[in-house]
């Protein structure tokens, strides 16, 4: 236990050492791209489990403080403190480890019934497939993405959506995987919209041109993928004789994220009172404006959050996460009572920065709609 307060260590060294000569976010190759992932996933594996003897242990120094200050004598460390706490250590290094090598592939289908008062007869029933933050950047086994691939196949869904996030930064690290994610298709088709990473605000351009090239070549990965992008639009929908109105906005977050999403101009050409379905990325624009808009918007489809790839979840039990402090509405199903607004968080298909995930698997959301 002597070593567990150093600073500088070996891993410390690495991550500089990658980050610095290695790293460019302009790059595509695969050193670039997966060498800093695994840089960070080895820092997180050696020292989050280390946070349990550093804790005990410094309890233990101030029991040791203690008694050396009314009784003049250094106590010895106890034994068995260090071996409960490297004990403990364990389970999170295991867990973490497993996160790594399984977490990140561990696709799993959730349901999620909702109501929706005014729902047109013919879509009593309909059933929405939901994908989210796939950032295709992070990718490391293709293998690994076509097993949840073929899970959302199997679903067989009316229509499938996707809430923002295709890439890290650019468009190209969308370019491999092209073939493999127009197999992701549903009779009622496929609409989409953008996240705060879609847009390149994060890489460093020689100029405004090269970014906004970035961003129509992204979007042009959207039709080659047969997917319908909505940049604050709407379309709607056509089911046996009924129709139900698709809106997307443009990403709109609080800071340091950007508000890109005019949910007015999406609204634009329909009927305030008509039922809405809304596809915006960051949760945080339920709260920030969609509750309180004047049309009829009974459920919102977002995603962001990852759910911070760690936490725990029990259904039934526990759902927590750290990033429940940044985002009081950061996975899964909520209701707004006071606006009678229903709002659903999906955890994310891919990963970003962390080639992993511990506690908090990838998700495929199927809602079904209920009058």
């Amino acid at each position: 236990m002597r070593n567990y307060f150093g600073l500088l260590t070996l891993s410390d060294i690495s991550e500089f050492f990658v980050q610095f000569f290695f790293f460019s976010p302009k790059e595509h190759s695969s050193l670039s791209r997966i060498l800093p992932q695994f840089v960070s996933a080895y820092i997180i594996l050696f020292y989050i489990p280390k946070l349990i003897p550093v804790f005990l242990g410094t309890i233990e120094d101030f029991y040791r403080t203690g008694n050396k200050m009314f009784s003049n004598e250094w106590p010895s460390r106890r034994r068995f403190i260090g071996l409960i706490s490297w004990g403990l250590a364990t389970i999170p290094f295991f867990g973490i480890l497993h996160g790594v090598f399984r977490g990140r592939s561990k696709y799993r289908v959730l349901n999620n019934s909702v109501i929706i008062n005014g729902l047109p007869d013919g879509f009593n029933g309909f059933k929405i497939l939901q994908i989210s933050d796939i950032h295709s950047g992070s990718f490391i086994s293709y293998e690994e993405v076509q097993i949840g691939v073929a899970l959302i196949k199997e679903q067989k869904p009316d229509l499938i959506v996707f809430t923002g996030d295709l890439v890290n930064n650019l468009y190209s690290e969308m370019e491999p995987w092209v073939n493999l994610f127009k197999e992701i298709q549903a009779p009622m088709g496929v609409y989409s919209i953008l996240g705060n990473h879609d847009y390149g605000d994060y890489v460093k351009w020689p100029n405004i041109e090269k970014k906004k090239e970035n961003l129509n070549k992204l979007c042009q990965i959207h039709e080659k993928l047969g997917w319908n992008l909505l940049r604050n639009q709407n379309a709607t929908i056509k089911k046996n004789g009924n129709s139900l109105d698709i809106v997307g906005v443009e990403n709109w977050g609080n800071p340091p994220f950007p508000k890109y999403g005019d949910l007015n101009l999406a609204l634009e050409g329909l009927d305030l009172k008509t039922p809405k379905i809304l596809l915006s990325h960051d949760p945080t624009h339920f709260d920030g404006e969609v509750v309180h808009h004047e049309s009829n918007i009974p459920l919102t489809l977002s995603g962001h959050t990852h759910g911070m790839q760690f936490g725990i979840e029990i259904p039934g039990w526990i759902k927590w996460s750290p990033v429940k402090f940044k985002y009081p509405r950061w996975a899964g199903s909520y209701f707004d009572e006071k606006s009678q607004r229903n709002l659903y968080v999906n955890r994310g298909f891919g990963y970003l920065a962390f080639p992993g995930r511990v506690g908090i698997w990838p998700e495929i959301t199927m809602h079904e709609l209920r009058k």
